[in-house]
Protein backbone atom coordinates (compact mmCIF):
# COMPACT_ATOMS: atom_id res chain seq x y z
CA UNK A 1 0.00 0.00 0.00
CA UNK A 2 1.00 3.62 -0.49
CA UNK A 3 3.64 5.33 1.62
CA UNK A 4 1.42 7.23 4.00
CA UNK A 5 1.69 10.98 4.48
CA UNK A 6 -0.63 13.65 5.78
CA UNK A 7 -0.55 15.28 2.33
CA UNK A 8 -1.60 12.09 0.56
CA UNK A 9 -4.40 11.45 3.06
CA UNK A 10 -5.66 15.01 2.54
CA UNK A 11 -5.52 14.63 -1.25
CA UNK A 12 -7.47 11.37 -1.20
CA UNK A 13 -10.08 12.92 1.10
CA UNK A 14 -10.30 15.99 -1.13
CA UNK A 15 -10.93 13.71 -4.11
CA UNK A 16 -13.65 11.79 -2.23
CA UNK A 17 -15.27 15.05 -1.14
CA UNK A 18 -15.25 16.48 -4.67
CA UNK A 19 -16.94 13.33 -5.97
CA UNK A 20 -19.45 13.29 -3.11
CA UNK A 21 -20.37 16.90 -3.94
CA UNK A 22 -21.26 15.88 -7.50
CA UNK A 23 -18.14 16.44 -9.61
CA UNK A 24 -18.49 15.10 -13.14
CA UNK A 25 -17.87 11.34 -12.89
CA UNK A 26 -17.55 9.08 -15.89
CA UNK A 27 -15.74 5.78 -15.42
CA UNK A 28 -14.97 5.40 -19.13
CA UNK A 29 -13.22 8.81 -19.33
CA UNK A 30 -9.52 8.74 -18.37
CA UNK A 31 -9.74 12.12 -16.63
CA UNK A 32 -13.11 11.64 -14.90
CA UNK A 33 -12.80 8.07 -13.64
CA UNK A 34 -11.53 6.80 -10.30
CA UNK A 35 -7.83 7.32 -11.05
CA UNK A 36 -8.58 10.35 -13.19
CA UNK A 37 -10.16 12.17 -10.27
CA UNK A 38 -7.22 11.40 -7.99
CA UNK A 39 -4.87 12.48 -10.79
CA UNK A 40 -6.73 15.81 -10.99
CA UNK A 41 -6.14 16.37 -7.29
CA UNK A 42 -2.50 15.32 -7.23
CA UNK A 43 -1.35 16.96 -10.47
CA UNK A 44 -3.70 19.97 -10.59
CA UNK A 45 -4.41 19.09 -14.23
CA UNK A 46 -7.95 19.18 -15.55
CA UNK A 47 -9.82 16.12 -16.77
CA UNK A 48 -9.36 17.05 -20.43
CA UNK A 49 -5.59 17.31 -20.09
CA UNK A 50 -5.40 13.91 -18.34
CA UNK A 51 -7.66 12.28 -20.91
CA UNK A 52 -5.65 13.80 -23.76
CA UNK A 53 -2.39 12.53 -22.24
CA UNK A 54 -3.85 9.03 -22.06
CA UNK A 55 -4.77 9.07 -25.76
CA UNK A 56 -1.08 8.98 -26.77
CA UNK A 57 -1.12 5.28 -25.93
CA UNK A 58 -3.77 2.56 -26.03
CA UNK A 59 -5.70 1.37 -23.00
CA UNK A 60 -7.41 2.22 -19.75
CA UNK A 61 -5.59 3.05 -16.51
CA UNK A 62 -4.70 -0.61 -15.88
CA UNK A 63 -3.08 -0.93 -19.30
CA UNK A 64 -1.41 2.48 -19.01
CA UNK A 65 0.06 1.42 -15.65
CA UNK A 66 1.25 -1.90 -17.07
CA UNK A 67 2.98 -0.10 -19.98
CA UNK A 68 4.30 2.74 -17.80
CA UNK A 69 7.93 3.67 -18.41
CA UNK A 70 9.40 6.58 -16.44
CA UNK A 71 11.83 7.37 -19.27
CA UNK A 72 9.30 7.35 -22.12
CA UNK A 73 8.53 11.06 -22.05
CA UNK A 74 4.89 10.26 -22.83
CA UNK A 75 2.44 12.66 -21.20
CA UNK A 76 0.57 9.89 -19.37
CA UNK A 77 3.77 8.48 -17.95
CA UNK A 78 4.61 11.95 -16.65
CA UNK A 79 1.22 12.07 -14.91
CA UNK A 80 1.83 8.64 -13.40
CA UNK A 81 5.31 9.85 -12.30
CA UNK A 82 3.69 12.73 -10.42
CA UNK A 83 1.21 10.39 -8.74
CA UNK A 84 3.93 7.94 -7.71
CA UNK A 85 5.92 10.84 -6.24
CA UNK A 86 3.09 11.28 -3.72
CA UNK A 87 3.89 7.83 -2.31
CA UNK A 88 1.44 5.80 -4.36
CA UNK A 89 2.35 2.58 -6.11
CA UNK A 90 1.23 1.33 -9.51
CA UNK A 91 -0.72 -1.36 -7.64
CA UNK A 92 -2.53 1.31 -5.58
CA UNK A 93 -3.67 2.99 -8.79
CA UNK A 94 -4.71 -0.27 -10.45
CA UNK A 95 -6.69 -1.19 -7.33
CA UNK A 96 -8.30 2.26 -7.23
CA UNK A 97 -9.52 1.93 -10.78
CA UNK A 98 -11.25 -1.37 -9.90
CA UNK A 99 -11.88 -0.67 -6.17
CA UNK A 100 -10.09 -3.90 -5.41
CA UNK A 101 -7.41 -3.50 -2.71
CA UNK A 102 -8.02 -6.33 -0.22
CA UNK A 103 -6.98 -4.20 2.79
CA UNK A 104 -9.44 -1.47 1.86
CA UNK A 105 -12.23 -3.97 1.17
CA UNK A 106 -11.60 -5.70 4.50
CA UNK A 107 -11.91 -2.36 6.32
CA UNK A 108 -15.35 -1.66 4.82
CA UNK A 109 -18.54 -2.49 6.71
CA UNK A 110 -19.46 -6.13 6.00
CA UNK A 111 -22.62 -5.14 4.13
CA UNK A 112 -20.64 -2.78 1.81
CA UNK A 113 -17.79 -5.03 0.68
CA UNK A 114 -19.14 -5.71 -2.81
CA UNK A 115 -18.27 -2.48 -4.56
CA UNK A 116 -18.97 -1.67 -8.18
CA UNK A 117 -15.95 0.04 -9.69
CA UNK A 118 -18.04 2.45 -11.75
CA UNK A 119 -20.49 3.73 -9.12
CA UNK A 120 -19.72 7.16 -7.69
CA UNK A 121 -20.92 6.32 -4.15
CA UNK A 122 -18.76 3.19 -4.07
CA UNK A 123 -15.73 5.20 -5.24
CA UNK A 124 -16.35 7.77 -2.47
CA UNK A 125 -16.61 5.00 0.13
CA UNK A 126 -13.43 3.31 -1.14
CA UNK A 127 -11.44 6.58 -1.17
CA UNK A 128 -12.66 7.54 2.32
CA UNK A 129 -11.80 4.13 3.73
CA UNK A 130 -8.39 4.11 2.03
CA UNK A 131 -7.62 7.56 3.48
CA UNK A 132 -8.62 6.35 6.95
CA UNK A 133 -6.29 3.34 6.65
CA UNK A 134 -3.40 5.55 5.54
CA UNK A 135 -4.11 7.94 8.38
CA UNK A 136 -4.08 5.05 10.83
CA UNK A 137 -0.61 4.18 9.52
CA UNK A 138 0.49 7.72 10.36
CA UNK A 139 -0.82 7.46 13.91
CA UNK A 140 0.66 4.01 14.50
CA UNK A 141 4.06 4.78 12.99
CA UNK A 142 5.32 6.82 15.98
CA UNK A 143 4.33 4.07 18.43
CA UNK A 144 6.28 1.58 16.36
CA UNK A 145 9.33 3.79 16.77
CA UNK A 146 8.99 3.92 20.56
CA UNK A 147 7.28 7.32 20.65
CA UNK A 148 4.06 7.87 22.56
CA UNK A 149 1.57 8.28 19.67
CA UNK A 150 -1.29 9.23 21.97
CA UNK A 151 0.71 12.05 23.54
CA UNK A 152 1.64 13.33 20.06
CA UNK A 153 -1.76 13.11 18.41
CA UNK A 154 -4.38 12.78 21.14
CA UNK A 155 -5.56 9.60 19.41
CA UNK A 156 -5.60 6.40 21.44
CA UNK A 157 -3.94 3.51 19.57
Amino acid sequence: MARSSAQLVAAIRQTADRLARGANYQWGHMGSCNCGHLAQTLTQLDKGHIHGAAMWRHGDWSEQLRDYCPQSGLPMDEIIDQMLAWGLTKDDLAHLERLSDAKVIEALPPNRRYLKHNLRDDVVLYLSTWAALLELDLVQLPSLQGIDAEAMTGVKV
